[in-house]
């Protein structure tokens, strides 16, 4: 069974966190919170959760590692060694995979040095984009490159949560119409 830790810091993002968490959880797939500080956290619209989980070495034993956006959680996710580490480590394995959305690409992809020449898509604006500028920066919704998987905020958390099931090998389908996704993708 695949393990995905979904990263927390004060001032995360919460419907990309929690989001990812639900779709994960509903398709039964391993999903811990892993907070890198206190095991209670605030997220950036004051909304408090407990993490299952501080940050420790066994991150790499997980398959998949996702970091939300929001600020300033990004920012304390760029700044954590063992994340970093551990990121740079799933860059170069095969089977491991790194998931970053909203802030998350520019911030914490860059502090680990991973982003050059990859197809990347973050929040939009030129603060974040310039962050990226050693990527291929797209507007893409949500991007594959790899074992990477981006997107751009928290409009897009369902869809990155649904592409996140298909890359770790779970078909999202049976998911999005319990969901009731097929009414959002026909409404367009």
């Amino acid at each position: 069974m695949k393990k995905v830790a979904v990263m927390l810091a004060d001032g995360f993002e919460e419907i990309e966190a929690l989001t990812v968490v639900d779709v994960l959880r509903r398709a039964k797939v391993e999903c811990d919170m892993v907070s890198i500080e206190n095991i209670s956290v605030k997220g950036a619209h004051n909304i408090k959760i407990t993490a299952d989980k501080t940050i420790s070495k066994d991150l790499e034993d997980y398959d998949m590692i996702v970091c939300p956006g929001g600020l300033p959680g990004a920012e304390y996710l760029s700044q954590n060694e063992i994340l970093i580490d551990t990121i740079r480590k799933f860059d170069k394995m095969e089977n491991k995979f790194i998931a970053a959305i909203c802030a998350a690409p520019a911030l914490v992809l860059t502090s680990a040095g991973i982003e050059k020449d990859k197809v990347i898509t973050s929040y939009p604006g030129e603060e974040f984009e310039n962050m990226l500028e050693d990527a291929n920066y797209t507007d893409e919704l949500v991007v594959v490159n790899g074992n990477l998987i981006t997107s751009r905020g928290p409009a897009t958390a369902l869809l990155f949560a649904y592409k996140i099931l298909d890359v770790l090998g779970i078909n999202s389908d049976a998911l999005k119409d319990g969901m009731l996704w097929n009414l959002v993708e026909n409404e367009n």
